[in-house]
């Protein structure tokens, strides 16, 4: 029976070695907790780093067996992997890279060794216990080549990743030397999940124009996969929270720490030490709030947590000092014998002080320059069971884009940070309590939980998704069928058309001429079966390139047709294309406007190519294109179709489908075959008797029987026909 496995850098548990004996720490993690309803059950298992460098040979067999109990099983680092691979490349390098901290990457070659190492030894350990059925869940940034080692060495595992910090633009991920290798590690899942829309757009812009992979509805086709990339915003254990905050223990907090701070307005912002937080920026804000507002002197004071994190880094050593100088120096600048502003903690609390701080707390100040959730914003509207507090939250934090009844702000605006905090000491109650309502609802219906059944779900989708398309590739014993059909045939046909199923695409399409081993492929065909080249190409180009061979040629969709021994190219299709001038200064208006498009005239179609056109802009302005086309086809009877990295206008009464249908009719043929790359082709296969073999090359939706991955393998298959 299959199982699920969970991976991630650490396990939720931090081991700690005691009295000579280890022991473990469950983590209090939203994640841990989500993940509970998963590994717990059954044959599932949690496989991570254990938090501490165990040594001895003895010392890890024990750590093995005890986390074994504990349905987990350990990845274990040396000091140098966490130095290299956690603190260096994970930290120093994608970090500040996907936080928008250009200034802080380090572009170190030891790191990025180091980093695939030890994603090669997270894949060694899973390995061990995966089986080929199983479901494997990679999580987060210090992983992102393990999806693709797993691929490779388990083909038919159900792969999933989830990224829980933000994911770049193109443009910072292109700084990166190892970009192309980091976005193919990921692409090895079946399907890749971001906190928000915006990463997951990010991301597929940064495929596209990285590893050129295109992508449809947020479905990527990767050799001869489907991955899907979607969002999934991810929740906590609202209820948790919402319990936590009016138990005895939270509330007793409450009592003794309000009984030391008197009656004042509290402000509380809680953040793990890192500059993407934006802590400086807020307690400077304070100060000018203060500065600038007398009245609020001895009655609105900060609590602020700074939980440690990366200590021996420079950048955090130096943003610590900073944020200790400002601190004293607010505290100095204000202070008086019975009110401080800041109450500034550099640790971290138990859980049952944190949720007394919530519930305390009249407004959250939740303000990173860059978050890829933050949860800290959903955990103070759980806990708030009576309804009154505000939330200021940062546009910058994922969590915004669901929390929209929260006061947002530009974490950059000082200025806006400051008046949203006045407009929320002074927020009537009805609207403290309308806000927070809507959220908590939100909230609810969306927690961690349900998160997990939502990513299940879709990962299940995704798998019948490629089953629907497996089903449909061309494997051994289908070639041997074809094999033994085609050599028993009288009389065989095979309709072929040319660019993308012959041949590959080519920047420019003149390059696409036929090389010496497809015109002896072809000849050999030609010897054995009748052979029909079916294509879009201008009679003129295909005239030329198969000169000489006995084939069949229909040109252009099926506007000329070419039969063997016969000199000329004969119209065999009547059409008025008095259209055309009207349709071309639309078109060569947006050549001007696209650098690296151009326009190829063709007897009665124009075709809009932007192969060499920068990804991102070829596709905007082939949508532009295609809805101003759209518009006028409709006043001159015309089509306008999206091919590959192509946009064509011409009547509909012509196409390949047609021109086959015509060729076929009256004749006795006792083998057909019919293959094709594009929504050209579509016709052709539509036009194909019952038992007929149609096949696309690629893998998309199609009319046809069967796919096969590309013009390579379209060779292999003809070659093996005529052997």
């Amino acid at each position: 029976m299959s199982k699920t496995i969970i991976v991630s850098n650490r396990l939720p548990v931090s081991l700690q070695h005691k009295n000579g004996k280890f022991e473990f720490k469950p983590s209090a993690g939203g994640l841990a907790t989500g993940l509970g309803s998963i590994y717990k059950e059954g044959e599932n298992i949690w496989i991570g780093w254990p938090g501490n460098d165990v040594d001895s040979p003895a010392q890890r067999q024990e750590v093995i067996e005890e986390l074994k109990n504990l349905k987990m099983a350990p990845v274990f680092l040396t000091k140098e992997d966490i130095e290299l691979y956690y603190e260096g490349f994970s930290n120093e390098t994608i970090w500040p890279a996907f936080h928008y901290f250009t200034q802080y990457i380090n572009y170190e070659d030891s790191y990025w060794k180091s980093y695939v190492e030890v994603n090669r030894k997270f894949c060694d350990t899973i390995l061990e216990k995966a089986e080929p059925e199983d479901t494997i869940w990679v999580h987060d940034y210090q992983l992102l080549l393990l999806p693709m080692m797993l691929r490779e060495a388990l083909p038919q595992a159900t792969i999933a990743f989830f990224q829980h910090i933000p994911f770049p633009s193109y443009e910072i991920i292109r700084m990166l030397p190892w970009r192309k290798e980091l976005l193919e590690g990921m692409v090895g899942a079946d399907l890749i999940g971001f906190h928000t829309y915006d990463d997951m757009r990010h991301f597929l812009s940064a495929v596209g124009r990285i590893l050129g992979l295109s992508n449809e509805s947020g479905y990527i086709q990767a050799d001869n996969r489907l991955v899907n990339v979607d969002s999934f915003p991810m929740g906590i254990d609202y209820e948790k929270f919402a319990k936590a905050a009016v138990s005895k223990k939270s509330l007793a907090n409450v009592k003794k720490f309000k009984s030391l701070l008197g009656e004042q307005q509290l402000l509380l912002t809680i953040d793990r030490l890192d500059y993407s937080k934006g802590i400086p920026q807020r307690i400077r804000v304070f100060d000018e709030l203060l500065e600038a507002n007398p009245e609020f002197h001895g009655k609105v004071s900060m609590i602020m947590v700074v939980v440690p994190s990366r200590a021996k880094v420079k950048s955090y050593m130096e943003l610590k000092e900073e944020i200790d100088t400002l601190v004293g120096r607010i505290n100095s600048k204000y202070s008086t014998l019975n009110w401080v502003p800041v109450h500034y903690f550099y640790r971290s609390f138990p859980f049952n002080e944190l949720s007394a701080f919530y519930a305390m707390s009249d407004i959250a100040l939740v303000t990173p320059l860059r978050d890829g959730m933050n949860l800290v914003c959903k955990e103070f509207v759980a806990s708030k069971t009576d309804k009154k507090g505000v939330l200021i939250l940062s546009e910058m934090a994922g969590a915004s884009k669901e929390l929209v009844d929260a006061v947002l702000v530009n974490p950059n605006d000082m200025k806006a940070v400051k008046e949203s905090i006045i407009t929320a000491l002074n927020m009537p109650e009805e609207e403290q309590i309308l806000r927070i309502s809507a959220m908590q609802a939100s909230l609810k219906k969306y927690d961690i939980f349900q998160w997990v059944k939502v990513f299940m779900s879709r990962l299940a989708h995704v798998k019948d998704k490629q089953k629907d398309f497996q089903s449909k590739a061309i494997d051994q014993t289908f070639i041997n069928e074809l094999e033994s059909k085609f050599k028993a045939a009288k009389r065989p046909v095979l309709f072929l058309d040319y660019d993308g199923t012959l041949v590959g695409f080519k920047a420019r399409p003149k390059d696409a001429y036929p090389d010496k081993e497809l015109i002896d492929l072809v000849g050999r065909l030609a010897e054995r079966c009748q052979v029909v080249i079916i294509s879009g190409r201008d009679k003129e180009t295909l005239g030329e390139w198969f000169a000489g061979q006995q084939v069949d040629m229909i040109a252009e969709h099926g506007v000329w047709m070419k039969k063997q021994g016969v000199d000329d190219f004969e119209l065999y299709a009547e059409v008025d294309d008095s259209w055309k001038s009207d349709i071309r200064q639309v078109m060569d208006y947006y050549v001007l406007r696209t650098p690296g498009a151009f326009i190829e005239e063709k007897h009665h179609s124009l075709v809009w190519h932007y192969r060499k056109v920068e990804s991102g802009l070829g596709d905007l302005r082939m949508r532009e294109l295609f809805s101003h086309l759209k518009y006028m086809a409709s006043g001159h009877n015309l089509q306008v179709l999206e091919g590959n990295m192509v946009l064509e206008i011409k009547r509909p009464d012509i196409n390949k489908g047609r021109a086959a249908t015509a060729f076929l009719k009256g004749e006795e043929y006792d083998f057909i075959m019919a293959l094709g790359d594009d929504w050209t082709d579509e016709d052709t296969f539509k036009a194909m008797p019952k038992d007929s073999y149609t096949i696309r090359v690629g893998y998309a939706y199609t009319q046809a029987h069967y796919n096969i991955k590309n013009p390579t393998e379209v060779r292999n298959l003809l070659s093996q026909l005529v052997r």
